[in-house]
């Protein structure tokens, strides 16, 4: 009976769930995200010459770190790592980093008066001693991790406009959430975010690994609570520190979805968001117009057919001032901060085919 192990990693925290199949163990744990903990460490840095090294991981508050003590400080950055603050090199540039070598970054690194910092969205060692304290051994069978990768585009086409591009095709060969996991060694060439999580994933022990998109997991998760399963039409919402995602769900199936910047987000826009999705109204243009990230619809079922809205995510606050029936603050394996690794987790079993065992450990 297999053991899992799923990683979500988010702009506010990164979310770990164990389970093991074998036993019904379910372990879990919720701390400060990388990008969080590795801006606070730049910003307190008092050197004035800073190395970073590393592969590309979240940007957001890390990102943000690093242009401003470029201003203060020599930052140097290698190519690799400073793909977290845009994939164009002139953009790197103009935020006031300076770009190295490989090899200039080794003799940098050994100097006494550079700070060295290194990026990534996981530490293996770090997740290694956090399950060995809890008594867990670091080895699984299928190791999952989700995070959000908008592709590299082309010349010339917008992140936004690429990142749509990239969901429409997926739902278009299947209109499943699960089709958003892939394996580490199917993950296409432009996704290099998850590429880069993968190889820092090697390290831990699995005998697969897979990638996900954290907004895809966490509507996969929330559409697994106890109070939306067995129901045909259901509206999933993933209200998370950066990103709002919502879908509508018929039969499991991806109908249409949004995705928006939470801090955007008023109660108003989102109950517009919600009924225009639900009755297949939205379209991509008006909600990138309108701020938001962008949209894809297939087709509604009209909002009055909706039997159900879940509402997950740690900013999910913001659905009290809706004014919404059928609205359900959602709780999958009985946690709302792991909704992300519990739509990880279901992927992953459905794709190596023992999602029943897993149903049987999922709350009633």
């Amino acid at each position: 009976m297999p053991r899992f192990l799923a990683i979500d990693v988010g702009a506010g925290t990164l979310d770990a769930l164990y389970v093991d199949t074998a036993t019904g163990d379910q372990f879990k744990f919720v701390g400060k995200s990388p990008t969080r903990v590795l801006a606070e460490r730049i910003a307190a840095c008092e050197r004035d010459r800073i190395l970073i090294t590393g592969r590309q991981m979240g940007g957001g508050p890390v990102a943000e770190a690093i242009r401003i003590k470029a201003g203060e400080a020599r930052v140097m950055m290698t190519r690799s790592a400073a793909e977290t603050i845009h994939h164009h090199l002139g953009r790197i540039k103009k935020s006031g980093v300076h770009l190295v070598s490989q090899g200039t970054a080794r003799l940098e690194a050994g100097k006494r008066n550079v700070a060295w910092f290194k990026t990534g969205d996981v530490r293996p060692e770090l997740i290694g001693a956090t399950l060995n304290s809890m008594g867990i051994e670091a080895a699984v069978d299928f190791l999952g991790v989700a995070v959000q990768d908008h592709g590299t585009p082309k010349k010339g086409i917008s992140s936004l406009d690429f990142r749509h591009q990239i969901f429409r095709e997926i739902i278009e060969r299947s209109p499943r959430p699960s089709a958003f996991l892939f394996e580490a060694r199917e993950i296409p060439p432009f996704l290099r975010r998850m590429h880069a999580a993968a190889k820092d994933s090697s390290r831990i022990r699995a005998r697969r690994t897979y990638l996900m998109d954290t907004g895809m997991a966490a509507v996969l998760g929330a559409s697994k609570d106890p109070l939306a399963l067995g129901k045909a039409n259901v509206i999933v919402l993933d209200v998370a520190t950066s990103h709002t995602l919502g879908a509508l769900l018929v039969e499991e199936e991806i109908m249409g979805f949004f995705e928006y910047h939470t801090r955007d987000l008023s109660p108003e826009i989102l109950k517009s968001l919600i009924v225009d999705l639900a009755e297949g109204r939205l379209s991509h243009e008006r909600v990138v117009s309108g701020g938001g990230h962008g949209a894809y619809v297939r087709g509604g079922v009209g909002f009055d057919r909706v039997e159900l809205i879940v509402a997950t995510g740690p900013k999910r606050g913001v659905v009290d001032r809706m004014g919404l029936d059928r609205m359900v603050l959602g709780a999958p394996f009985g946690d709302n901060m792991m909704t992300g690794t519990t739509g990880l987790i279901a992927a992953m079993a459905e794709r190596e085919g023992v999602s029943p065992v897993i149903s049987r450990l999922m709350p009633r």
